[in-house]
């Protein structure tokens, strides 16, 4: 499933591309017809991210929100567009654009109220000026759940995934597995300061890179790590290997219902 760097990117995108114009839209799978029937024709007027969901605000009052699940994705070209090959869910067009959507979990018109449901339920977004780490802390405190499912939730802290989660942890020497209620103030304004500059970097460059300079495979003489999840990481998805600090393979085990990685000694 995409992280939420990932959205706020798409959301700059989409937003490049179609500000300000009158969109065509249609739904060639059919799954959504009745919704793109109502947007064909409407401004776009902005787009937002708010952890892994997505935002377009169009005239007429009308809000489509996508997520895009564990199989959804978008493409997008310059007009013509192409015949629609799979099951497009919502493809928008201009004289000058395409994009097409495939395969999300969501993809709906909200109404306002909706909306503010929907920005309720989600917890504090890094990637966000509005964001509240504060409030996040003030569940994490409390709880006897483990860091990593809290800062898996999306109502707790918005937008951040197993990637981000699994190399924030690691940074901070913090396992996965310690009590919310045992991280102090301080251990957390250092993680949330951490994953809002790895993340703010994931979207400048469209990938997730964790490690310091001293750890990048031209300094250590290392092989570049090859994964379509990201680039060089710590410990995610490196079960088994050496810790690039200390040597100690890497472990993996099951965290509430996710695959969790640490390095033990680095993160007791």
């Amino acid at each position: 499933m995409p992280e939420g760097h990932t959205i706020h990117r798409l959301a700059a995108r989409h937003l490049q591309l179609f500000a300000g114009r009158r969109v065509h839209a249609e739904s060639p799978q059919g799954r959504f017809a009745e919704g793109a029937a109502a947007l064909d024709g409407a401004v776009l007027r902005a787009t937002e991210a708010y952890g892994k969901h997505l935002l377009h605000h169009y005239s007429r009052g009308l809000v489509l929100h996508v997520h895009l699940g564990l199989y959804g994705g978008f493409t997008d070209g310059v007009a013509p567009a192409p015949e629609p090959i799979g099951q497009v869910r919502l493809r928008l067009t201009t004289r000058r654009h395409w994009l097409d959507l495939r395969g999300p979990s969501a993809c709906e018109l909200l109404s306002p109220p909706e909306v503010e449901a929907l920005r309720a339920r989600l917890g504090a977004d890094p990637l966000r000026d509005d964001a509240d780490p504060e409030a996040a802390y003030a569940r994490i405190r409390r709880s006897p759940s483990p860091i990593a499912a809290l800062l898996l939730d999306q109502s707790v802290v918005a937008g951040a995934g197993l990637v981000y989660v699994s190399e924030v942890l690691f940074r901070a020497g913090i396992p996965p597995t310690r009590p919310g209620r045992e991280v102090d103030a301080g251990a957390w304004k250092s993680l949330w300061d951490d994953l809002c500059e790895l993340m703010r970097e994931g979207v400048a460059r469209g990938r997730i890179d964790t490690v310091h300079s001293q750890h990048l495979p031209e300094v250590m003489g290392r092989a570049p790590r090859v994964d379509r999840h990201g680039g060089e990481v710590y410990v995610y998805r490196r079960t088994g290997q050496p810790c690039l600090v200390c040597g100690t393979p890497v472990q993996r085990a099951g965290l509430a219902g996710r695959n969790s990685y640490w390095c033990p000694t680095c993160q007791r």
